[in-house]
């Protein structure tokens, strides 16, 4: 019989599940669907629901310590269900990078939905009240659980959209070039790509968009009849993911920028994301094309040994005598980047209003690439000159307040780290004060301590304020801070919205502005809130 009791429980309970599934798909989705490394957060962050468990246990035990009836009972935990639900944020508005209900993240919510709701009607019919408990701790289970069984579903969507993709390409027919590496390549993407649209007609993926499926959603939307380069950034979560990407998209030429601990955690040693780096440069020689890569690739053994067997197939870039485009100079002025390399013998100037020593790799790998296609040098000297910044890559902003904002949210890599921390003194003037907030770096791996100890002692010695988001995470950092006979004043916050309060209300008119890494939300929220 459905009492009023029992119809309260089981649509508070639905209620609750749906705001809570629609937290766990936002970090579902920012781990790209991964079940894995999903349920490896879910465990490593005890992300599992525990104010709700706790309560409903409470009342489970109270109930049958006081005799208390089912009906009551019922009300009590249909109460605490809507009480929960009701204090749930919505990662739709409230997060960093919100969740976005495309098609693939509804049929999961929904088939999630419908198996939370038989869950609820289970547990109803059975009138078991643990059934309640149940419920909440498998809601990222059932979300798993749903991804699995629309898999095939999704498997067949994706492929009609990549055959479509790979159809388009083959009737338009351009120039591919890849461009991959643990850091960098969005930047010289960006920088290539800007060349390449001011002298011919080009095409590159935006954003950091490096997947099968994302760059299949820009072919099939963008790419139009006489594009004669396709830029395709091309990202590695593993050995294998670049060859992948070279099968769909086989590219003429490809640039590698860096080998470095960007992406350690997945790779677990330099020689294994070499090997995986590497299979770009593969798919290029099977179309007797050219492959350029900045000269630090060398000091690992597979890059050196590929090099060498084949040598006239690559262009290195770099310092060196025996570099194919040797870089003189780089300076970082209060304008941009000036940059003098040596090329065929001649001297060639390059300027663009970037900012960061380690974007003058990025703009001599880019001129390699574009002259090796064609392009005249003087045409790049030019184009260079009206390079946009690259969004949340160490963008200078200057604020109305008088603030200089350096956004640099999107790096992920120590080096890029350390050298924005030295842009801070370039752009300081008088005694102003250098700002720093940061979380720190994601996917280090092993090296996270290490790398974090030696960020800190640069930061100890190049800033006057430090804000550290989730000290938790970098206790090496803090450490490296102290190193320092003066070291800069320490505030810590668990969350990067606490840190930008703080700023609003501290900054001052001539103070320069670091933001360092701005993490995903899956590494910066805890649950339940």
């Amino acid at each position: 019989m459905i009492t009023f009791s029992s119809t309260l429980v089981l649509l508070a309970a639905i209620v609750f599940a749906t705001r809570r599934l629609l937290r766990y798909l936002h970090i579902f989705q920012q781990d790209e669907y991964d079940a894995r490394r999903f349920v490896n957060w879910l465990f490593s962050e005890a992300a599992f629901d525990k104010r709700l468990s706790a309560a409903l246990l409470l009342l489970i035990i109270a109930a049958r310590n006081m005799n208390i009836g089912w009906v009551t009972l019922n009300i009590a935990i249909g109460l605490a269900f809507l009480a929960f639900a009701a204090v749930e944020t919505d990662p739709r508005s409230d997060a960093k990078k919100k969740l976005v209900l495309t098609e693939r993240a509804t049929r999961i919510l929904g088939t999630a939905f419908l198996l939370s709701v038989i869950f609820a009607c289970l547990a109803l019919q059975f009138g078991g009240n643990w059934y309640w408990l149940a419920l909440v701790q498998s809601l990222p289970f059932i979300l798993v659980l749903s991804n699995w069984m629309l898999s095939p579903y999704e498997k067949r969507i994706q492929n009609g959209f990549r055959e479509r993709a790979e159809a388009r390409l083959r009737e338009v027919n351009p120039t591919v070039i890849g461009i991959t590496g643990s850091f960098g390549k969005t930047s010289v993407k960006h920088i290539l790509g800007h060349v390449l649209q001011l002298n011919t007609s080009a095409l590159f993926t935006p954003g950091s968009v490096n997947t099968v499926m994302g760059i299949t959603r820009i072919i099939n939307e963008r790419l139009d009849e006489g594009c004669k380069y396709f830029i395709v950034e091309m990202g590695a979560y593993g050995k294998g993911s670049i060859e992948r990407l070279c099968n769909f998209t086989p590219p003429h030429h490809g640039i590698l920028t860096s080998i470095g601990a960007a992406h350690y955690e997945r790779f677990k040693d330099l020689e294994t994301v070499a090997e995986a780096k590497f299979e770009l440069a593969t798919a290029v020689k099977q179309r007797s094309g050219k492959m350029v890569i900045d000269e630090h690739i060398l000091e690992r053994d597979h890059a050196r040994q590929r090099v060498d067997a084949d040598r006239a197939n690559f262009i290195i870039v770099g310092e060196s005598e025996t570099a194919d485009v040797r870089i003189i100079s780089i300076e970082q002025t209060a304008k941009g980047l000036d940059v003098t390399l040596e090329h065929n013998g001649e001297t060639v100037s390059l300027f663009a209003p970037l900012f960061g020593i380690h974007h003058g790799r990025n703009m001599a790998l880019s001129f390699a690439l574009a002259h090796t296609i064609g392009i005249e040098a003087s045409r790049i000297v030019t184009a260079l000159r009206s390079t946009p910044q690259i969004q949340h890559r160490l963008e200078v902003k200057h604020q109305p307040s008088g603030v200089i904002y350096l956004d640099d949210a999107y790096n992920a890599n120590p080096a890029g780290f350390a050298n924005a921390l030295d842009l801070m003194q370039v752009l300081r003037k008088g005694d102003a004060r250098r700002i720093l907030i940061t979380p720190g770096v994601a996917e280090l791996g092993l090296k996270h301590d290490a790398a974090h100890l030696e960020l800190g002692r640069k930061a100890a010695e190049t800033t006057d304020i430090v804000v550290v988001v989730k000290p938790e995470r970098i206790p090496t950092f803090i450490e490296g801070l102290h190193s320092s006979q003066h070291p800069p004043k320490i505030f810590t916050f668990e969350q990067f919205t606490e840190a930008r309060v703080w700023l609003d209300a501290n900054a001052k008119s001539g103070d320069v502005v670091l933001v360092e890494n701005d993490l995903p939300d899956l590494y910066e929220r805890t649950f339940p809130t």
